[in-house]
């Protein structure tokens, strides 16, 4: 009886200790799992956001973190150009228009740009006037009476662009809105989907430069109105207060063939400097304007036509190329240098080919001479090198 009675309380003791011992393997099994769907976790994070990879490197492995790096010094140079007007208006003689010459050179897209392209492709942004629309739409905006222009070009048209290193564009102009809102939303969409960047008409971006945020914004400025100056400060002080350190306005204005800005332009873009601008760009004219230095920042009136295609042969085809090497020291704006690389908007005389191309000798010093005259700020230093400005 008693052996009986202990070979069932040893087969109790038996069941209770496989009991705990499948309980304590389901719990490592548990907390095991937990474990590794953590890790996972954080991987994801990590592969999906900078912030928590750094959080999760600073708890596992402080030992292995570098010291924050002080006066860094960076150099980034910027690159700027004038009116692109990439189509043409049906009214043109097709047989001299761009997209004819588009189709003469095997629809090479890379082809507008080919001789300025080195350029664009080893600076840190290039920005170009957009004066044109891409879409598909064939019903034209009323412009009124007198002569008017509405251009053009197919949406493919913007590979001219991504393959000639162009990164950003301003459509603050006097043509983007030739095909209507339809021709106007064509091209922000065209530009969206082939990650070119734009500003104006109520866009703004902020760009990050090895680090830096630089700001980017356009208007039309036919005018000096408080209502236009409200905007402009709202708007730099929107970039300023996402983080942009450089605030570069594109504007379109003046009057066309006239080399010298119109007293509202003065006014207009010094206000745009005192209200935290720290370099101002220009277009519209089709022709070359005056450059000034204003409180050590500077002005460029107008940068002429680049790739136009809104003429196939115009008396004046004399542009120039801006570049500009912001020097910083880690995120403090230290100063500013620019040069003026002096060119044709066509890569030969006798018709625009709308291949603008640098250009030398007597060329090139007639241009930097013509500058020079229009920029008495500048007192002279107005070069194919760059220079630097003081206030």
């Amino acid at each position: 009886m008693k052996r009986a009675n202990r070979r069932k309380k040893n087969r109790k003791y038996k069941v209770r200790r496989i009991g705990v011992s499948i309980f304590l393997v389901i719990i490592f099994i548990l907390l095991g799992y937990s474990t590794v769907k953590g890790v996972s976790y954080l991987k994801s994070k990590k592969e999906d956001k900078n912030s928590v990879s750094l959080e999760k490197n600073e708890i596992e492995e402080p030992a292995t973190q570098e010291p924050l790096k002080k006066n860094e010094k960076k150099d980034i140079l910027l690159t700027a150009a004038g009116d692109c007007t990439l189509g043409t208006d049906t009214n043109f003689s097709t047989a001299t228009s761009l997209p004819t010459m588009f189709q003469n050179q095997g629809n090479d897209y890379s082809y507008f740009f080919k001789n300025v392209n080195h350029l664009f492709k080893n600076d840190d942004y290039t920005i170009v006037n957009l004066e044109t629309t891409f879409t598909d739409t064939k019903e034209k905006a009323n412009k009124g009476d007198g002569t008017v222009f509405h251009f053009k070009g197919p949406k493919d048209f913007v590979n001219i662009l991504t393959t000639s290193n162009i990164d950003g564009v301003t459509v603050a102009n006097n043509h983007i809105y030739d095909y209507g809102d339809k021709g106007f939303n064509d091209t922000i969409n065209v530009l969206k989907e082939s990650n070119v960047d734009f500003c104006g008409e109520g866009y703004k971006f902020t760009k990050d430069l090895k680090g830096i945020k630089f700001g980017f914004l356009a208007y039309q400025a036919w005018e000096d109105t408080e209502k236009l100056r409200s905007s402009i400060k709202q708007d730099i002080d929107d970039l300023k207060a996402e983080g942009a350190k450089i605030i570069i306005p594109y504007f379109h204005w003046g009057i066309e063939k006239q080399t010298t800005p119109s007293e509202y332009q003065v006014n207009l873009a010094r206000y745009t400097i005192d209200n935290g601008a720290d370099l101002i760009l220009g277009s519209h004219p089709h022709v070359m304007q005056s450059l000034e230095n204003y409180k050590g920042k500077l002005i460029t009136y107008s940068l002429a036509n680049f790739s136009f295609g809104g003429n196939s042969n115009p008396s004046d085809k004399r542009t120039f190329i801006l570049q500009l090497n912001f020097k910083f020291t880690d995120d403090n704006l230290d100063g500013y240098t620019f040069k003026v690389i002096p060119a044709s908007i066509s890569s030969i005389d006798y018709k625009n080919d709308y291949a603008p191309t640098p250009v030398d000798g007597s060329k090139k010093d007639s241009i930097l001479k013509t500058l020079n005259d229009l920029s008495p700020s500048l007192k002279g230093t107005i070069k194919d090198e760059f220079v630097e400005l003081t206030d």
